[in-house]
């Protein structure tokens, strides 16, 4: 045999085979890697869209941590004005319900003066009676002088 025409029967052979392969072989190699190319394509964009939306929720989430931060500072301070409001108002009260108990106490220490007075100047009257008895030496008779009796108490 002759070894020129072994290599050209195994060139031959070689390019066949590589022929066989590009049609039969290649093709769904070729499909499979572009179908995994694909995959990881689709796969970095979805990380890249889910890094985007971590993103916008992370702003978000600040967004509302401080609305909510205004709107307890503003609850706060609506609190404290109510409180300011309400102890001002039981202030208040406590002055209106301070002078009627003055006005009260007033008016019942004007009546018990009067009345004090009044039985002052009936014990005065009787004391008057007795002490008159004992100088005149007689008995003066009450009902006889009721008038001077009842005029000297009012002077009383």
């Amino acid at each position: 045999m002759n070894i020129n025409l072994t290599l050209i029967g195994q060139v031959i052979a070689f390019f066949g085979f590589v022929i066989f392969c590009m049609k039969y072989v290649w093709p769904p190699i070729i499909a499979a890697m572009h179908e995994r190319e694909q995959k990881i394509a689709d796969g970095l964009a979805a990380a890249d869209r889910a890094s985007h939306d971590l993103e916008l929720a992370q702003e978000k989430a600040l967004d509302r941590l401080k609305e909510a931060k205004v709107e307890a500072a503003g609850i706060v301070d609506l609190a404290n004005r109510r409180a300011s409001q309400i102890v001002e108002e039981a202030k208040n009260a406590a002055l209106v319900e301070a002078e009627r108990v003055k006005t009260s106490a007033r008016a019942e220490i004007e009546q018990e003066t009067n009345r004090a007075r009044e039985t002052l100047r009936s014990q005065v009257a009787v004391l008057s009676l007795v002490g008159a008895e004992k100088v005149l030496g007689a008995t003066v008779d009450k009902q006889a002088h009721a008038d001077l009796v009842n005029q000297l108490a009012a002077e009383l």
